[in-house]
């Protein structure tokens, strides 16, 4: 079953791009999270996101928001990524897709390449925001749109 808006995401925790236990709920109460799935790094599209994700980090921060990009690409190449592009965000290896189904992210192309999907979700870990587009550079701008639309509440 998919996560909808309104709903609260559920508790999760996964290696991130420097080999670290991360988990979710150190940030839930603390920060507006943007939470992307993407299907691959260095791929054309996933640049494209990854490095507009990071061109747009400081007014993220401003609105305080903290991006957090996930795929299921390994540790060892998260790490690769985030540095050749310089990404000052967390990476999130999410090698099974455990994460990926918990969130109910569907695929495309009959399923054989992983979904684009983006969720904003506010303090209280409760989701405002779902976009699902395989159009890359769209995410960036719903996503910064949704948090003006939290903090004008």
């Amino acid at each position: 079953m998919a996560i909808q808006m309104g709903d609260k995401i559920p508790e999760f925790s996964l290696k991130n791009q420097n080999g670290d236990d991360f988990s979710i709920s150190s940030l839930i109460g603390r920060k507006v999270l943007v939470i992307y799935f993407y299907p691959k790094d260095y791929t054309p599209g996933c640049t494209k996101e990854a490095c507009s994700f990071r061109d747009s980090y400081e007014v993220f921060k401003t609105m305080d928001a903290e991006v957090i990009g996930i795929s299921d690409d390994s540790v060892s190449r998260h790490l690769k990524f985030s540095k050749t592009y310089k990404l000052p965000f967390i990476l999130l290896s999410d090698s099974s897709n455990k994460v990926r189904k918990l969130f109910g992210v569907p695929g495309n192309l009959l399923g054989l390449i992983p979904g684009r999907v983006t969720y904003v979700v506010d303090k209280k870990g409760v989701v405002v925001l779902i976009f699902d587009s395989m159009n890359a550079s769209t995410h960036i701008k719903k996503a910064k749109e949704s948090i003006g639309k939290l903090q004008n509440l």
